[in-house]
Parts: C-alpha cells; structure tokens; sequence
C-alpha cells in the first residue's frame, strides 16, 4: 500500500495525543501551582532506499516522542489566606502520606489545618495510651506538611508564618507526575537539597498554563489532523484508482 497511507494515519494519530495534552493544560488553567505540559515530537525514520547518487531516506511521519513540563514561575494569586503560601524562585513542598511514608513535591501552596491523633506517652488508669488531637499544616488530601527540618508542622495560630521547607533537586527532567500538582522524583533528578525560592505568605502561584498559547495549539493540531486525514483519503482513492485499472 502507499506509503502515505501510513504517514496519513500516524500523523493524525499522533495529533490527537497532542490533543489530550493540550486539553489537560486548559482544564487547569485555574489550578493553584499546575505547571503546563509540551508535546516533544520526533521524526520516524526507519530504512533508506538507493538513489542514483546517494541513498534516500524513508519513514513513516512523526509521532509523540516525550511531554516535557514546563516548570517556570506561575502568576501571582492573592486570596487573602494566611495558610496559602506561594515559592518565589526554585523548589518544592514536600507532602508526606503518613500511612505509605511516602513523599511527594508540589508547587500548590492551598494548605489548611489537618487534625491528626497522637500519643502523649502518657498511660490512663487502665493501662491504654493517652492521645491527643492536634492541627498540623496539611493539603487537606490526607498529607501533611514538611517543615525545614523535614518534620510535621504543627499551628496553634494560622496567622503566624510557618517554618515550611523548601526543597529542591538538580534538574526536574523526568519527574514522574502523580497528580495535577504533585510530582515524584526519578534517579537522574539527583540528590534532595534546599531549594533557593523565597516563602511568601497568603499568596499562591497560579497555573502556568496560558490560554492563548494553548488555543493556538489547538487550531495546530487541528488543522494538522484534517491534512493527516486528506492525506489518507488521497491515498486511499489513489489506490481504488490503480486497483480498477488492474481489474
């Protein structure tokens, strides 16, 4: 078959990837710390043909080879909370599940007081451990905060600003995203250490997502699946053509 059949057919494929993308992007254009993704795409080249004088290459189009994340600076939000904080520069909140230990990074600043039950090393009467309910800075999705020292943040005034820690790796390259704004880090981001942003209190960093780039990025895609799709109905009818002059 014609070989712009499948150059055709990739092509409008690969567009409608782009185009999931680009829709993740827009629907969190109002997301506290969201950090826009881009299509990186990659030709197919796969074997050459002899030519008179010099071999000719031959593929197939192109298709999605990686999304990459912008992580630059997000706008200014002002919400007037005195528990929403906002990374001026480089680095991370870290969120930690207490139940998996495990710990995540986010730019998304919309923090609130989280009840959590601890022991006071104290024993009742009967023998059953004394506990006590305490408000530590949280996400309010179950994780907690981590401070500068990498331990929990309790508040007894939400209007005091908090020893919240700023972290931060070499190069974000790979970061594995685990939500909207929480993002795990890979081997080759390289060692945990203190981000150099500054804290700011009652503002939050606002999604870097554009609107107007984005649209333009659709009519792109757009257009370039409909010529995907003319390319195999051309070829599809050229085909029908060479077929009824065989038969």
């Amino acid at each position: 078959m014609n070989q712009s059949f499948y150059i055709g057919a990739i092509g409008a494929q690969q567009q409608l990837q782009r185009l999931n993308i680009i829709g993740d992007n827009i629907a969190n254009l109002n997301t506290f710390g969201f950090k826009a993704d881009r299509s990186d795409f990659s030709a197919l080249m796969y074997q050459n043909h002899r030519g008179i004088d010099e071999e000719l290459p031959m593929g197939v189009g192109t298709r999605l080879l990686m999304t990459s994340t912008d992580f630059s600076q997000g706008p200014v939000v002002d919400n007037s909370r005195s528990l929403d904080y906002m990374i001026e520069g480089d680095g991370f909140f870290a969120l930690v599940e207490l139940a998996t230990g495990e710990v995540t990074y986010t730019r998304n600043g919309a923090f609130i007081m989280s009840e959590m039950v601890r022991n006071t090393g104290e024993v009742d009467e009967a023998g059953q451990p004394i506990t006590e309910s305490v408000y530590c800075l949280g996400d309010g999705q179950g994780r907690f905060v981590l401070s500068e020292m990498g331990g929990l943040i309790e508040v007894t005034d939400p209007k005091e600003k908090l020893p919240i820690g700023i972290f931060d790796y070499a190069n974000y390259d790979g970061m594995t995203q685990v939500d909207d704004t929480r993002y795990l880090p890979v081997e080759k981001n390289g060692n945990l250490r203190y981000g150099t942003g500054t804290l700011h209190q009652g503002v939050l960093e606002g999604s870097n997502a554009d609107l107007a780039e984005e649209y333009s990025k659709v009519i792109e895609s757009q257009r370039a699946y409909g010529m995907a799709l003319k390319m195999v109905q051309t070829s599809d009818e050229i085909e029908n053509t060479i077929n009824n002059l065989r038969s």
